[in-house]
């Protein structure tokens, strides 16, 4: 039996912010376990790739997943050493799962035309098959199988692993964990798979959400037992069969997973957790989904993994996890919560700040996160003039506030109205190498350029206006390098007079209207 003991009322713990995050540091190279990221694209202004990468490299997360493999992503990841894991959607399942040169076609066109340049690591094989698309479920061991094949005639089957990401619903009666079995009707894919994770030296890619575990348990799972929050040890949940003690229902299902590939004699297969999160926002039946407990479960579940903490059945053997998810999906069905598991929003800034200071390493640098980007003093005029056509060009940063009469309009020259230009897209690339430079025009300072006594305008905080498409699309941007700007741009910028282009300030005023 499995039961909590003495569950009452735990205080609230004092929530630490950083000031400016530096949302995720890896483990170590020589580690084993990492924390990765999954990138969603249910977005209506989906970054460009470019910027994706520039996000993922000011934050150092080294270890991110694709729910595809698209080429505009793959490309823009090629030669940053971060290690990507590419997913086959389920609607290719069946293709591949039937046909051994469609596979090899599939590992041709997305594997080898990339690797080694892009530091691909692993294939998911489809996503959560047994739920998402079950008719295909009599394929996937074949499809897997027929992927490796692929890989082994490319010499990739020891650099790349392939896999496929199970929903933690195929684990029944997971608690207490050492009853946990899987769902014997799916026995026969199971078996299989779980071979052919052990004959190939693969994860069993589980999806674990403590967020539905917490939801649907109807008051028995405390949410501080969901959250990793500290509980004194007469008040964990115990295993009455092995007498192991859980703090948290992450490390529970895990070990639910390790039980059931036991009771079909499987022990040596790692268990990889391909998704795992809490969402900021909810609907009214959803009063759980916050943006204090999206902080407080990822916080403490990035702290639970680096530190190598484990599980009751395996401590000190921690489990590599991909955080759900770089985005807010704003564009996914469902329920205000499917939009809302994102540490970031499109334009790359922080829904909340994760509390990383109690986590034994270092993850910020106060004077490399308090950087801003400003016009370097006694630049040309004509190259600043460039710059900020580009900045508020295909660059994308809403350059609005600029126009005579709104808040970032004084001083009314081209080096002020550059900084803000310069800062705003700075900080929208999160920073990224490379991100403040503009053909030299551009320096770093750690003086905030928004809070000089002249200027009333506050960088960044700015009313936003809805997004403007400069190149008379929707705001697509145009351009992947920022040395790509020029002075001939339609769209131009004129700091002189609050003055613009005739085309891009009736937009400007057209969005404004329409505000």
């Amino acid at each position: 039996m499995f039961k909590f003991v003495g569950f009452c009322g735990f205080k609230s713990i004092v929530f630490l912010l950083l000031l400016v995050p530096s949302l995720f540091v890896l483990v170590s190279a020589d580690e084993d376990a990492f924390i990765g990221v999954n990138i969603g694209t249910d977005l209506s202004d989906m970054p460009h790739p470019t910027q994706v990468v520039a996000l993922l490299k000011s934050q150092q997360i080294r270890h991110v997943r694709l729910y595809d493999a698209d080429r505009g992503m793959l490309v823009a990841l090629a030669n940053t050493g971060i290690k990507v894991a590419v997913t086959i959607p389920n609607e290719q399942l069946l293709g591949i799962g039937q046909s051994n040169s469609t596979a090899a076609h599939w590992v041709s066109q997305n594997i080898v035309a990339h690797y080694p340049a892009t530091n691909i690591t692993t294939i998911c094989v489809g996503s959560e098959v047994f739920n998402a698309l079950p008719n295909a479920a009599p394929v996937l061991v074949n499809a897997l199988k027929f992927i490796q094949g692929a890989l082994v005639a490319s010499n990739l089957d020891r650099q790349i692993k392939v896999s496929t990401p199970i929903a933690s619903t195929v684990i029944l009666d997971s608690f207490p964990p050492s009853q946990a079995f899987f769902n014997h009707s799916w026995n026969p894919v199971l078996v299989p798979l779980l071979k052919f994770l052990q004959s190939t030296g693969s994860s069993l890619m589980l999806n674990v959400y403590p967020y539905y575990d917490y939801m649907k348990s109807n008051g028995v799972i405390p949410l501080d037992y969901a959250l990793f929050n500290p509980l004194p040890a007469n008040k964990e949940a115990v295993d009455s069969n092995t007498l192991l003690h859980y703090t948290n229902v992450f490390d529970a299902m895990i070990d639910a997973a390790y039980f059931a590939m036991a009771e079909l004699n499987v022990t040596n297969v790692p268990v990889l957790v391909t998704e795992s999160g809490w969402p900021s926002k909810g609907d009214s039946n959803e009063p759980d989904a916050t943006l204090d407990n999206a902080n407080t479960y990822n916080s403490n579940l990035i702290k639970h993994i680096i530190n190598q903490t484990g599980t009751p059945k395996h401590p000190g053997i921690p489990v590599s996890t991909y955080i759900y998810e770089l985005y807010n999906e704003d564009t996914k069905p469902g329920p205000v919560s499917e939009k809302s598991w994102g540490l970031f929003d499109a334009n790359g800034n922080p829904i909340y700040t994760l509390q990383l200071t109690n986590s034994g390493r270092t993850f910020s640098n106060d004077t490399t996160n308090q950087t801003h980007c400003t016009a370097k003093e006694g630049a040309d005029s004509k190259m600043l003039q460039a710059a900020l056509d580009w900045a508020c060009g295909p660059g994308k940063v809403n350059c609005s506030a600029l126009l005579q009469g709104q808040p970032c309009y004084e001083p009314d020259n081209v080096a002020s109205h550059a900084s803000f230009a310069f800062d705003t897209y700075y900080h929208m690339m999160g920073k990224g190498e490379g991100t403040c430079d503009f053909n030299g025009v551009a320096m770093l300072t750690t003086t905030d350029p928004s809070k000089a006594s002249w200027n009333l305008c506050v960088y960044r905080k700015v009313k936003k206006l809805p997004s403007i498409a400069f190149d008379g699309t929707n705001g697509t941007f145009l351009n992947g390098s920022i040395a790509d700007f020029n002075s001939t741009s339609s769209s131009s910028w004129r700091a002189r007079g609050g003055y613009v282009g005739g085309g891009l300030l009736m937009k400007v005023l057209l969005a404004v209207l329409l505000s």
